[in-house]
């Protein structure tokens, strides 16, 4: 199986481990990569004015040249697959955008929303399976308490994103278990983290981070794991006290695949 993947402006560079070891592993798990020719950054973040445009073009290229390719699209990131998930949704059902939109970018063929949107970890639970997975594990992470940190950007919302229960997902949990490790699930693991506010409210987002690692901690996670670059640096840099280690969730699929432990050898 063969997915048009849009990377992302982050995975180019800070988050270079989260594409590396999505790309590695998709070759073990018997699916490929086609990078997107020519994508531009999806916009970061998806605009609220119902008039709004010009910030969804870079999505919807990347959508229609995954339609003329007759693939689906797969994101990694978390805020590009929330961006692209939610423009990709307006073409689909908002006549006002569709037509304007298509209007300007004179496509040769109009888009309407076609392109099928996955999460890199939607084709793990739903093509692949996690019991696949499982089998192909050369390194159980038996005895690893681990954290799924979602966030708030690949849950909500909800009736768009389709991706798991907003309030009590298992996705991750799910991955998780799959690798031999044991799931921790704790009460913060759907909330924000700050990481939006980070640089003009850098102590409320502090604030944020804190709560997070204390109830993750609380209930026994050793570590955490993330889709999101923004999160992770979030996590990592802006909490007040000393945290939890946090990685990739596709760096912990590496090291249970054991693409990890080649590559650093």
């Amino acid at each position: 199986m063969t997915y048009s993947y849009f990377p992302g402006c982050t995975l180019k560079n800070k988050a270079k481990d989260l594409d590396f070891y999505a790309r590695e592993c998709a070759k073990v798990l018997g699916f490929e990569l086609e990078e997107i020719e020519e994508w531009q950054c999806c916009g970061a973040v998806y605009p609220q004015a119902s008039d709004e445009i010009a910030t969804k073009l870079s999505s919807v290229r990347a959508l229609a040249d995954a339609k003329k390719k007759g693939q689906d699209l797969v994101t990694v990131c978390s805020a590009c697959h929330h961006v692209i998930k939610r423009v990709n949704d307006d073409m689909a059902n908002v006549e006002d955008i569709q037509t304007k939109v298509n209007n300007y970018m004179a496509l040769e063929e109009p888009y309407q929303g076609e392109t099928k949107v996955l999460h890199y970890l939607e084709v793990l639970r739903d093509v692949v399976g996690f019991d696949t997975i499982r089998a192909k594990v050369v390194n159980p992470l038996k005895g690893r308490k681990i954290g799924a940190y979602y966030g708030c950007m690949l849950l909500r919302p909800s009736v768009t994103m389709q991706f798991d229960d907003p309030e009590n997902p298992t996705i991750i949990e799910d991955f998780i278990r799959a690798l031999g490790a044991e799931p921790v699930v704790y009460p913060m693991r759907n909330e924000c983290c700050g990481g939006y506010i980070s640089l003009k409210e850098k102590q409320m987002a502090s604030n944020m981070v804190d709560q997070i690692m204390a109830s993750a901690s609380y209930k026994g996670a050793q570590e955490l794991i993330t889709a999101c670059p923004l999160c992770m640096y979030n996590l990592r840099c802006n909490g007040t006290k000393e945290g939890l280690p946090v990685t990739y969730f596709t760096e912990l699929l590496a090291e249970a695949l054991g693409i990890k432990e080649e590559v650093d050898a």
